[in-house]
């Protein structure tokens, strides 16, 4: 079976400081990782995450650990800036998330998204 996709959101955050766009996609795979399941990818600003079983239960793992709620993607997240930066998180619950924080200079709160993933992970 070939992996299909399917666009479930588009969206752009424009700082008003030097008219610069943060692009956003996010992307439904009906194939994803090893175990050629469901998933979904953001991709924003050059970096793609793909939110896969084997990822998310790794970071679902790391979240635990640190007994937190959420794991932040750091490697695929643009954090130079306290007043700029884009943000790739995993919220851990009884439903997994991909949550994704856009703040740009001109605008005073980020612009924050979140997307049920279409699979479970066993979580013990």
């Amino acid at each position: 079976m070939a992996n299909n996709k399917t666009i479930i959101d588009e969206w752009e955050v424009t700082d008003l400081e030097d008219n610069s766009k943060i692009s956003v996609s996010v992307i439904h795979n009906t194939e994803m990782g090893n175990q050629s399941v469901p998933g979904i990818q953001v991709m924003c600003a050059g970096q793609i995450v793909n939110y896969e079983p084997l990822h998310v239960a790794r970071w679902a793992y790391q979240a635990t650990k640190a007994k937190s709620a959420e794991y932040l993607v750091a490697d695929a997240s643009w954090l130079a800036y306290e007043d700029t930066y884009i943000k790739h998180i995993l919220l851990v619950g009884s439903v997994l998330k991909a949550k994704i924080e856009v703040k740009v200079r001109s605008s005073a709160n980020p612009v924050i998204k979140e997307y049920e993933l279409p699979f479970a992970i066993d979580q013990n």
